[in-house]
């Protein structure tokens, strides 16, 4: 009876949908189905998300006042707080599963989640986690919580893991167009998941289990993590043979089959692939398997800010300086250009042993106006306007961030040293150090 219930609410549209953390991931879901006019409660417990979506403005880059303010003209409503999970028919969990400091999962923010929801939770209801996890975690945290409720999973109430994809900056690919995987924990789950996500997205995958589904998202982005730590040791090895790294990619990215283009940068940030491939290796010692691959990968990969630094303080020790005193300017504190997203971003890390060296450091963000506290780092920095005499007064401009907003040739011809870990002047010059 729920389930042929629940289908039919999807299928005419007079589902309800909660979902829960109003980030990259819950934002776009958020205002996707309010655009298609499906009733969407937005839930989340930082109260100046909610002030900011009331007053129609956005906080994420990709998407304008209007959109926000569009979307909560119509039936959509957001809350901090839960009771309104009753009325919702499905619920989206959209929360951070980071890393801790001992480079363990930590579900902190899905379980908490989920107490804070149990006792709202009604039969008849979908409930999809979405946020990147070990695989078994549906089964092995969700299912015994909502059991644990009073309820049958696949009768009462309807359990899938559906990964989210989202790719802040990308302008080909969107919420509604990247295809979206799910498992179910029964076949009625299945059913119901593959359903509901066919109102939004224009392709739903659907696999076996919600293991598969919670692998299937750390391949993904394992994939990324491996080949970006590739190409990222193989920019050492070549920069020791005095080879340009940027132009081997490009000319290996002629062959058209057999290879993909991945570029070497300063590091790698975003929430997913340098927190993400650490979910398996983690599961993966519970086997008895050591991850060889997904360790080196994230050791290169970590190690490339040091690198970075390495080569400023060369840089600065042929003209006779030393890193200390020395003024240096952070070109772009986004993990990736055209995004505002800062969340493990190499650049912090530069910033940060940059002070540590007794640098005086500063940084330019078209999308970042301030350096909010994070988990690691509390910089208390501020964007500056890239200026001919405020380029005048660095030692170095280290290009961290490839936005492009900046005006590349200006910064070149005004600035005394560059240090480009992005590859944006294929042509060097005597002020440009690769790096």
């Amino acid at each position: 009876m729920f389930k042929e219930n629940l289908l039919e609410k999807i299928k005419d549209g007079s589902i309800t949908v909660g979902i829960i953390g109003l980030g990259y991931v819950g934002l776009p879901l958020f205002l996707e189905h309010a655009f298609l006019n499906i009733d969407v409660i937005g839930f989340d417990i930082d109260k100046q998300k909610i002030d900011s979506l009331v007053r129609g403005e956005s906080y994420i880059e990709r998407y304008s006042d209007q959109a926000v303010a569009t979307a909560m003209a119509g039936s959509a409503q957001v809350t901090s707080t839960f009771d309104l999970i009753a009325d919702c028919d499905a619920v989206i969990i959209c929360v951070p599963t980071p890393l801790n400091r001992h480079r363990e999962p930590d579900l902190s923010y899905v379980t908490s989640t989920l107490s804070s929801v149990e006792p709202f939770l009604r039969s008849g209801q979908l409930i999809s986690l979405e946020s990147t996890t070990w695989p078994g975690t549906t089964e092995e945290i969700l299912v015994p919580i909502i059991t644990n409720a009073g309820f049958v999973v696949g009768q009462d109430v309807f359990v899938v893991f559906s990964p989210e994809r989202e790719d802040p900056g990308n302008k080909v690919f969107t919420t509604h167009s990247i295809p979206k995987i799910v498992g179910g924990v029964t076949a009625d789950c299945l059913d119901i998941g593959q359903t509901f996500y066919s109102l939004a997205i224009e392709k739903v995958v659907s696999v076996s289990s919600p293991r598969v589904a919670e692998m299937t998202k750390l391949l993904e982005n394992i994939h990324r993590a491996v080949n970006i730590g590739l190409v990222n040791e193989m920019k050492i090895v070549a920069d020791k043979m005095g080879i340009d790294i940027f132009e081997v990619v490009d000319a290996a990215a002629t062959k058209p089959f057999g290879f993909t283009a991945f570029y070497p940068g300063p590091g790698v940030g975003g929430h997913c692939i340098p927190i993400d491939p650490f979910y398996l290796t983690w599961k993966a010692r519970e086997y008895g398997i050591h991850t060889r691959f997904i360790e080196l990968s994230g050791e290169i990969n970590k190690s490339m800010p040091s690198f970075v630094m390495g080569k400023l303080a060369m840089a600065l020790n042929e003209i006779g300086k030393p890193i200390q005193n020395s003024r240096v300017l952070i070109l772009g504190v986004a993990y990736k250009g055209e995004v505002d997203d800062i969340r493990e971003s190499p650049s912090l890390e530069l910033i940060d042993l940059l002070k540590k060296s007794g640098a005086l450091v500063t940084y330019s963000d078209p999308y970042v106006s301030t350096l909010p506290k994070t988990r690691t780092f509390d910089f208390n920095m501020a964007h500056v306007e890239v200026s001919q005499s405020m380029l005048a007064e660095q030692d170095a401009v280290i290009v961290a961030t490839n936005h492009t907003d900046f005006d590349y040739d200006f910064i070149l011809k005004h600035a005394t040293l560059i240090i480009d870990t992005r590859g944006v002047y294929r042509e060097l010059s005597d002020k440009v150090i690769r790096s």
